[in-house]
């Protein structure tokens, strides 16, 4: 919506800039870009850019003719930031800023701050009102008080452009859904199988689609592939509606060298470092931001800001934070610049992520921070004053491997590797987790998870099965990626859809009823999350038997009511003697069995087990259990 200025002097004013070169303008975002505004009674569009080294800059498109000479911006004092009024500019007319280097060359450059972008291969920036009437108003009171925590939390990983597809037309040859058509189904379909949250992949504007969103051009727009800013809005707004949280990619350790991105954006380093052992990921071909730049740390909070307050996401997952961490990242020797102290740790990095999580999480109760951090970096999630990074959660990569590797094994080895599933309890409360199984896990040629399970067509199935039992019961918040909760054979591609044709066969029918299961029983039961962070909420009954290849557990509920026995059997061997320990003399009533008729085996559930006096496992009472090949059995007592 058009505001009219007040006084004749420059919009972007001293307060501004003052809290620009500070890196504390969280609003930034509401002042850099194109916004449509009236000045001196006339309607048209104020534009303003950043480009400190840059001997002039010009605006140049649509309201224009994308002439050359008809707008040049003026330089507003020596912060480097320049702006013009354009009358008669409107909502929806593309554009770039065209600056004049130092050298004398000519750069054409998308907006850094635009709303919105063109649909590639176009690369302009497109004027935006992002104005929208929200209908989450229960959903965001709620969110203020939701702790992650002590909170359920199962988050299913999507990629809108290739979750589900239209069949080809002349009119949309790609077959993407709109945000719009997305919402009714993703909605649908979340309600349905029982996550908590979505996680959105590429959302902000990116040029190609084989970089997944990771490879980012438009940081402040959501992309055009799908619809306008308004369709994302409702995107999110349906799901809020629907109590189904929100969490993006965020992207902030590097970005690409496209020409119309923020690559030397003025014809230096700006964004990024100008020494390349800084600037540069030898390994990605990318640009690295420079953290200790008041100016390109203000972008870069602003922005997550922005999709937190502006759309209302509930957490960013904030990706490759290890990269950012560490100055020696993927570099050999000499390839990088130690820091003041001679060590490899990027003291800029951190210090922008404490900054960072204390504000994000300060100003928005209920937010989840979430670190994509693969190495063993102490308190990760850690509060800043104790020397954390103040992330809410962090994914459990070492979890992860060990997981995937104990079961692709033939059944007949893992009992040579049983500390695979068990040595993530040795650290489980150093750091907050989310237990991942994401999209980095099933493709380049890693295989789906159904093809990295051993055996013949029924094994994989129920080894698939005992799986993500054992996860859905290990400590830790969840996630899993699309296509993962039917058994895809298929690695994941952005070019296809989810291979949803599958479930017309019962085995991927059964697997699916089974991780629905699994993900209503999870939010059923406190026991499942609201312990996940305390030692008291775990207990092994049996760690130790390896020779069986059989895992069993206790997760205790905070109230001492619904206490939760996991019994899993990673052998094709069934054992229909066979006894666990209960370490108080309670009926246990069988609640999931993944050899219920439901999910295509013969046992009939629930089933009442009363506790016997005697010793098993070390513990003072047992019930006995008809155990199955590839077993899994959760019991409430």
């Amino acid at each position: 919506m058009a505001k009219e200025q007040k006084n004749s002097g420059p919009r972007f004013s001293d307060l501004d800039q003052y809290l620009f070169g500070h890196a504390t303008h969280y609003d930034l975002y509401k002042k850099m870009g194109a916004h449509p505004a009236k000045k001196d009674g006339q309607d048209g569009v104020w534009f303003t850019v950043w480009a400190p080294n840059a001997v002039a800059v010009y605006v140049i498109g649509e309201c224009n003719q994308w002439d050359e000479q008809a707008n040049p911006m003026q330089k507003i004092a020596d912060i480097g930031v320049f702006e013009t009024f354009i009358p008669d500019a409107k909502e929806g007319m593309l554009y770039k800023y065209l600056i004049i280097a130092r050298d004398g060359r000519k750069l054409y450059k998308a907006d850094p701050y635009a709303f919105a972008s063109e649909k590639r291969p176009g690369t302009a920036s497109r004027v935006a009102d992002i104005s929208y009437r929200w209908g989450d108003t229960v959903w965001m009171k709620n969110r203020d008080h939701f702790d992650p925590e002590t909170g359920a939390v199962s988050i299913y990983e999507v990629h809108p452009g290739s979750w589900m597809k239209h069949p080809y037309s002349e009119e949309n040859p790609e077959g993407f859904y709109t945000y719009r058509q997305f919402a009714k189904r993703l909605v649908e379909y979340v309600k349905d199988m029982g996550y908590t949250h979505v996680e959105l992949m590429g959302i902000a504007e990116h040029p190609l689609d084989a970089s997944w969103g990771y490879q980012v051009t438009g940081y402040f727009a959501p992309t055009s592939r799908y619809g306008t800013p308004q369709d994302f809005k409702y995107l999110i707004d349906q799901l809020h509606r629907n109590k189904i949280g929100v969490i993006l990619d965020w992207v902030p350790a590097h970005f690409p060298k496209d020409a119309q991105g923020l690559s030397e954006f003025d014809g230096d380093a700006v964004y990024e470092h100008a020494d390349p052992r800084q600037g540069e990921h030898p390994d990605w071909g990318t640009k690295i931001f420079n953290y200790g730049r008041p100016e390109v740390k203000n972008f870069l909070i602003a922005n997550a800001l922005y999709w937190i307050e502006e759309y209302h996401a509930d957490g960013l997952r904030v990706d490759a934070v290890a990269s950012m961490l560490y100055l020696d990242y993927g570099r050999k020797d000499g390839e990088w610049v130690a820091n003041e102290y001679g060590g490899n740790q990027n003291l800029e990095a951190i210090e922008f992520f404490k900054h960072l999580n204390s504000l994000i999480r300060g100003r928005n109760p209920g937010i989840m921070m979430i670190a994509e951090e693969s190495t063993a970096w102490p308190r990760v999630t850690g509060k800043p004053e104790d020397d954390g990074l103040g992330f809410t959660l962090k994914w459990n990569m070492g979890w992860m491997h060990d997981f995937l590797e104990y079961m692709k094994l033939d059944p007949y080895f893992r009992k040579f590797n049983h500390n695979k599933m068990t040595f993530a309890m040795t650290y489980a409360y150093s750091e907050k987790y989310i237990l991942v199984l994401s999209h980095d896990e099933v493709v380049h040629l890693k295989c789906s998870m159904i093809n990295k399970m051993p055996g013949l067509e029924d094994d994989k199935f129920a080894n698939l099965k005992a799986g993500y039992s054992f996860m859905f019961g290990h400590p830790g918040k969840k996630l899993l990626f699309m296509g993962q909760d039917i058994g895809q054979y298929r690695e994941w591609s952005e070019e296809r859809e989810v291979d949803w044709f599958l479930l017309k066969d019962k085995r991927h029918e059964h697997l699916q009823a089974y991780v629905r299961d699994l993900l209503m029983m999870y939010k059923k039961y406190p026991a499942l999350y609201a312990n996940d962070c305390r030692p008291e909420g775990f207990q092994w009954i049996n760690a130790d038997d390896a020779d069986r290849s059989i895992f069993s557990f206790v997760r205790w509920s905070p109230t001492g009511k619904d206490n939760l026995l996991f019994v899993v059997n990673f052998t094709p061997m069934a054992r229909p003697d066979y006894c666990v320990g209960l370490p108080l003399k309670k009926n246990c009533s069988l609640i999931l069995d993944s050899h219920a008729a439901k999910f295509g085996g013969t046992h009939k559930v629930p089933v009442l087990y009363k506790a016997v006096e005697g010793e098993c496992d070390s513990q003072p009472y047992h019930i006995a259990y008809d155990l199955p090949p590839y077993g899994a059995a959760v019991f409430r007592f």
